[in-house]
């Protein structure tokens, strides 16, 4: 294979070196093309450029690929569980039965969130974007933890097993107090004996004088939903953590500044779109049919949410798993939910209309994550924030290995700069 490639610019050719990834990848390295032609690389959006090299998550869109660490997707959903994987996501291996252990009690002992911290999400407006709050809860982790956050990377990465099981755990208690302020409710404190997933039941739904009664369906999806959500390779919020990261910011402002990036409706918003299209058919008084129809007669006001993939071209690995714990807490719980009902429809549509099937519009992991919270009594508006919780190990993992790069250097990409040339400065009075 070749370990140069050449670019020709005014009739001189410019050697570039080539990288080759442990899967094959094949990257053509620019970094010393501006300093030998005075030419930079153009590429809006970056998604042909590759910003790092990354042991964490292998993803090949075109054939449905997906494994963390050299695992893949399938296994990790069928034998593991969050918590495990968690581990193996930031740590790089499996842990045995003391580094699960150890890791688990870390994540037990770090879970409440400080009574300050309560009065700062007390002083929100109850209508407030839930990620908003989450944002500005995690960003103000670093006061109350200095010692963990302290903007020198040998110093944070010598806290790091703390910092990162706190990250975890304090984000996930977070979105449950988010959820419980909304609602008028107290708070509920954390229970040390309880599984990660169960516990996050318990501060949601449990009741004055009578705790929440988990249901091991409902806890086994929601598991498997952060599991399927842990890490998904340089996305736009995970690629956030990583850039602000590299100016050596710590871990909580890092993840932060991720959390915004994920709450843009084209990147974290996508299961929220699902349900607002689902509720419109059925405010329609269609059970699906009539927009199927309009969707492949390319009608634009008809278009499927939670169908196809911008990076899987063949089908997404995560929603062939959660497709079917969709069915099992569904049929377990008993919901009728007229929403579902039109969800399922256009779900066996999608699977076996020639239309849908030729252009690959199969239904992605964002369309069963919506219908499982939906049915499990999460309101849409605090979808993102259960992304959030299932990603904050991606954004630990990525975040470490900025911060472990001896050789790293702070992310600045280059602009083609196309506003007006110089011109001189004139005084207000001569403006007209």
């Amino acid at each position: 294979m070749a370990t140069t490639a050449s670019l020709k610019i005014d009739d001189k050719d410019y050697p570039l070196p080539v990288m080759v990834g442990t899967e094959g990848e094949k990257a053509i390295d620019t970094r010393a093309l501006r300093a030998a032609t005075g030419y930079i690389a153009y590429d809006q959006g970056y998604g042909n450029t590759g910003s790092c090299e990354s042991q964490i998550t292998y993803l090949d869109g075109d054939n449905g690929i997906l494994r963390h660490r050299g695992i893949p997707i399938e296994q990790l959903a069928h034998y593991s569980d969050f918590v495990e994987t968690a581990y193996l996501v930031i740590y790089g291996e499996l842990p045995n039965q003391t580094q699960r252990k150890e890791f688990g009690l870390r994540l037990r002992k770090n879970a409440a969130v400080e009574m300050q911290m309560q009065k700062i999400l007390e002083g929100f407006p109850t209508n407030a974007s839930p990620m908003a709050m989450l944002s500005a809860m995690v960003a103000a982790l670093p006061a109350y933890h200095p010692e963990l956050a302290t903007n020198d990377f040998q110093k944070d990465l010598k806290n790091f097993d703390l910092a990162a099981a706190m990250a975890i755990s304090k984000i996930r208690t977070i979105v449950a107090m988010i959820y419980r302020y909304q609602k008028g409710l107290p708070f509920v404190f954390p229970k040390q004996e309880l599984p990660f997933c169960d516990n996050f039941l318990h501060m949601m739904f449990s009741e004055p004088y009578q705790d929440y009664q988990p249901v091991p369906e409902v806890s086994k999806a929601l598991n498997l939903l952060l599991l399927l959500h842990a890490d998904h390779e340089q996305n736009c919020s995970t690629s956030t953590t990583r850039m602000v990261g590299s100016s050596a910011a710590n871990l909580f402002t890092s993840m932060s500044a991720g959390i915004c990036a994920l709450s843009g409706p084209l990147h974290g918003g996508a299961n929220v779109a699902v349900m607002q299209m689902l509720q419109s058919i059925h405010d329609e008084g269609d059970d699906g049919t009539r927009f199927i129809a309009a969707a492949k007669s390319g009608s634009k006001s008809n278009r499927l949410m939670g169908f196809g993939h911008a990076v899987y071209k063949n089908f997404d690995p995560r929603a062939r798993i959660i497709g079917d714990a969709c069915d099992t807490v569904l049929a377990k719980l008993g919901i009728d939910d007229p929403l579902l009902r039109i969800a399922k429809n256009l779900e066996q549509a999608a699977l076996k209309d020639d239309y849908f099937v030729s252009r690959k519009l199969y239904p992605n992991v964002d369309f069963y994550s919506g219908i499982i919270m939906r049915a499990v009594g999460i309101p849409m508006n605090m979808f993102t924030t259960m992304f959030a919780i299932g990603r904050a190990p991606g954004y630990i993992a990525n975040w470490k290995e900025v911060a472990s790069n001896p050789k790293g250097r702070i992310y600045r990409p280059r602009q083609i700069y196309v506003g007006a040339t110089k011109r001189d400065y004139v005084p207000i009075a001569l403006r007209g």
